[in-house]
Parts: C-alpha cells; structure tokens; sequence
C-alpha cells in the first residue's frame, strides 16, 4: 500500500495537531506502507529527519494565498506523488482527486466557538469540513466528543471513524529521578510551581488560569506559575494580564521548550493545569498523565473523556473552583500523590501512539481493498 499524507500546514515548532501528524509521519511507514509526505517548498529537511523512512516530495507552495490557490486546483495531482491513498490530516482535501482519500477531523469548534479562533480561519475550515464530510472516502474523528459533535453539526454522508491520539509512554514516564535539566535550562529546581502547556489562544483558558493563581497565590507565597508553549494569537489581553498581575514576579513565560525538557516540567511541577474552555482532544492531558502527574482540567469536555477519573476536574470558566483545586494540591500527601500517579499512567497506558498507527493503517487497506 502506497500512503501519501499531507504534512503542508504543520509548523516547524509543532504543537497539538502537528503534534499528531509529526507522530503518525515518524511511525506509520511500514513494510506494507510506503510513505510519501506532501509537504511546503523547503521543508524537506525536517521532514526527512522526523520520518527517515518516507519519500518527501516538498511541492507545495509557502505563501498563504499561492498555498489556497494550489489547494482547489492542484494538490494531490501532482506526478511526483505516487500512492494508493490520500490522507489530510488537518480537515483539507485534493478538490480533484484522483485516489481513496481520508480527512482527519480534529475538533468542531469552528462551528460550536468561532470565537475561538481568527476570522479569516473560521469560514475557510468551516468550507474544508463540510466539503470533507460529503467527499472523502472516509473521516478520522480524534475523540468521540469530536464524532459526536460532527454527527450532529455536520451530518457527514461519509463514515467516520473514531480513532483517539496517542502518547509516548517511553519518553513521559513516571521516572522521578530527574537530571539537572530544569538548571540547565535556567529555571530553579526547588520552587514549587504550576505548569501550564499548550498555545496561547482564547479557548485555552490562561484568563482564568491567571486569576485562580492570584487568588492561590496570596495564601502561598512562594508558589509560581510556569506558561510553557508558543504565542498564537488573541494574547495581548493576556500580556496585559501578565503585566498587571498582583504575582506577575512569580510568573515564568518559558515560550516553545524542547520536547526533552516537558516530562521533567510535568513531573516536577505541583501540578499541570490544564483549563481550556475547548478541545478536540487535549494532548498535554494524557501526556501529564502519563508522567504521574496531577492534572486540573475541565469537566464535561473531551478532557474529561481523556482523563476519566484519574485528574481533577471543575466546571470550565469557574475560577474560584480552579483555585480551591490549585490549593488542594499542596496538601496531598506523598502516598497520596504516588496512589494518584499510579492511577494516571494506567489511565495513559489505554492509549498509545502504536495503537493510533495501527488503527489508521487499518483505515487505508479498507479504502484500498474497496478501491
């Protein structure tokens, strides 16, 4: 079987989304999958050190307005790119296909939130979705939260299958004998802090996250709150937020950190708070998760199908039980928080990105097999 995945909008800092098609890239080549990664002009390099085993073709063009063009009318047509099956991993599709295609559905909250998200995103991923519902083969849902909002806002005429990410149980591990990694990148090692990881956007819920650590913070005075991931957009509130924060001395932004340093930061920290208001799946969970550490997250969304009972959950936008949380935590005992790690890595020990890959290849032989 010849597999070709669309790897064009993944960033070269990748996070969430690009998080899974990085993982999917890097694993899914097999001795019955040969693999071609479409991806932008120039981006070759990367790609070829993230999946060794892959035939990169990097044909697609770098400018927004020249990348939309080429979608409609040439992506997926190219002579370059042999396969039997085409998979877009972030909602888009070839408009003149020529070969089984599957599209992966993220989350819907362009259409449950578009406040959520920048305007001139919101109509274009809404166009990719519905036009992915009624034209691809099939659809790859990452939770069934995500399955079950598409079923109802979309109303797919193509079948979808639920297919949940993955974590790496090898590199975020419930291994507490940390290295001296956190000085040697600057931070102190005995300052008990919160950790926060993901985008900075709207939806992630650091509005809130701010004002529960002012409220835990004036009863705990050493306590700080550690923001680890990039710069998306809709953050000059939240720089503002920073800047005028009563703990703002307390609060480390250490932006895109290497991937080697975030199990060390989740384990270490009094716990990862992870409040979004919104989710397709909510990676740093499970990731968190799978280190033993005590999450805080958000009730009745897909975090809490993630988590199940292994984190603590309030009501998302409920600040004052965000903070009450917070504080609990500096009272757990050692034997409680071993009882609480060692529930969290089995909860992650149901998922895996072996289990995901499979999943998937099983998805194109049958879109194949019924070529």
């Amino acid at each position: 079987m010849r597999l070709a995945l669309d790897v064009s909008a993944v960033p070269a800092q990748p996070a969430g989304a690009g998080r899974y098609v990085v993982e999917l890239a890097s694993r899914v080549a097999n001795d019955e999958c040969e693999l071609t990664l479409v991806s932008q002009v120039g981006d070759a390099a990367r790609w070829t050190q993230w999946s060794p085993q892959a035939h990169v073709v990097d044909i697609v063009p770098r400018a927004r307005p020249a990348r939309l063009l080429y979608e409609a009318v040439a992506l997926g047509r190219s002579s370059k790119v042999e396969a039997d099956v085409w998979h877009g991993p972030h909602y888009t599709m070839p408009r003149l296909r020529t070969r089984p295609t599957v599209v992966t559905i993220c989350d819907l909250t362009f259409f449950t939130n578009p406040e959520w998200h920048e305007r001139s995103k919101v109509l274009f991923f809404q166009r990719a979705i519905r036009y992915a519902a009624r034209h691809a083969d099939a659809l790859i849902s990452i939770s069934e939260t995500t399955t079950s909002l598409l079923q109802e806002i979309v109303k797919p005429t193509v079948p979808v299958t639920t297919i949940p990410l993955g974590v790496d149980l090898e590199r975020f591990t419930l291994n507490s004998a940390e290295s001296d990694s956190l000085a040697a990148h600057g931070l102190p090692r005995d300052v008990p802090y919160f950790f926060f990881l993901g985008t900075f956007e709207p939806r992630k819920g650091l509005d809130l996250l701010l004002e529960a650590f002012a409220l835990v913070a004036q009863d705990d005075p050493e306590v700080e709150l550690w923001l680890a991931g990039q710069a998306g957009w809709g953050t000059d509130g939240l720089a503002q937020q920073i800047a005028e924060h009563p703990c703002s001395d307390r609060i480390r932004r250490l932006g895109y950190v290497d991937d080697a340093l975030v199990p060390t930061l989740m384990r270490t920290s009094r716990a990862v708070c992870y409040p979004s208001r919104g989710e397709g799946f909510g990676l740093p969970v499970l990731e968190a998760l799978a280190c033993g550490a005590q999450v805080i997250t958000s009730a009745d969304t897909v975090m809490q199908e993630v988590a199940g009972t292994a984190a603590r959950l309030v009501p998302v936008g409920d600040v004052p039980a965000l903070a009450a949380e917070m504080a609990s935590t500096a009272l757990s005992t050692a034997g409680e928080r071993d009882e609480l790690a060692r529930r969290a890595r089995a909860r992650a020990e149901e998922f895996s990105w072996e289990r995901t890959v499979v999943a998937h290849r099983a998805l194109y032989g049958s879109l194949v097999k019924h070529s």
